[in-house]
């Protein structure tokens, strides 16, 4: 009878485990990246000053390129000339400011130490960062492309298909360069860094402004940084619907340099 007990006693237990280890099962590692990607775009959208930097910055230079003459000769219409450099500026104000400023105040607060216990892991928290990115972008896309069009923007349709792929290209780019600041400078001087190249970069990085309006120096310099190789391609595929593959290669050099460069370096606390 104690055996018979035993067994019918044991069973309702071992049923109650089972099913306990089925609730307690983690989510599987793509469900844990998508919601991290989701809270994290979610945050940066619902934060006042990314906003201003990701969207409303960017729609006042294209509104003050578009108005004036800075821009006349280089292309069919000041708009089409405008829009590609300030898509890049997007991908340049998400990826490498807004990405950069939130990742080193999360590594200050112990957040980054945090997450990267859980079972979300490191891997899937950089994933979760760059589908954030992704995510936000595509959001920019949709709204300067809006309000573009309504100002007369005519993009050459063969060129949506790389500058989309260049898009991606530079904001694995930023991505990469933002991480790299984030987790190896203190969040003060992180904040400092990034408002500080996003100003010099869009200013004279030949992202906005295309290369053939700077100074001579500056002409031969800004080719090989991400900021120019961005902005020119895009300018290349929008206005004529083809694919700079110097510039894309020059993107995917910095996005493995500066990448290698994070994962030595990086700093999780």
């Amino acid at each position: 009878m104690n055996g018979t007990g035993t067994a019918a006693g044991s069973a309702p237990g071992n049923g109650l485990a089972q099913a306990a280890g089925v609730r307690q099962q983690p989510a599987s590692l793509l469900r844990r990246v998508l919601l991290q990607g989701k809270y994290e775009a979610v945050t940066m959208l619902r934060n006042g000053e990314q906003l201003i930097l990701a969207v409303v910055l960017p729609l006042l230079a294209l509104v003050g390129l578009t108005v004036t003459p800075f821009l006349d000769g280089l292309g069919p219409s000041r708009v089409n000339v405008a829009v590609p450099g300030i898509l890049a500026l997007c991908a340049m104000s998400t990826a490498f400011t807004g990405q950069g400023i939130a990742t080193g105040f999360d590594r200050r607060y112990g957040v980054l130490r945090f997450l990267s216990t859980t079972p979300l892991g490191r891997g899937g928290l950089i994933a979760g960062k760059v589908l954030s990115v992704l995510v936000v972008l595509c959001l920019q896309i949709v709204v300067v492309s809006a309000v573009a069009f309504a100002l007369g923007w005519q993009p050459v349709a063969a060129g949506w298909l790389p500058g989309l792929v260049l898009l991606v290209l530079g904001a694995a780019a930023f991505t990469s360069l933002g991480l790299l600041v984030a987790g190896t400078v203190r969040p003060e001087a992180t904040l400092a860094i990034t408002n500080l190249l996003w100003i010099l970069l869009g200013a004279m990085g030949g992202i906005v402004i295309p290369a053939d309006r700077l100074p001579a120096l500056a002409q031969s310099i800004v080719h090989f940084l991400p900021s120019g190789a961005l902005g020119e391609s895009l300018r290349d595929a929008f206005l004529h619907g083809a694919l700079n593959g110097g510039d894309a290669l020059i993107l995917v050099l910095w996005t493995a340099i500066a990448g290698a460069a994070a994962i030595r370096w990086f700093k999780w606390n």
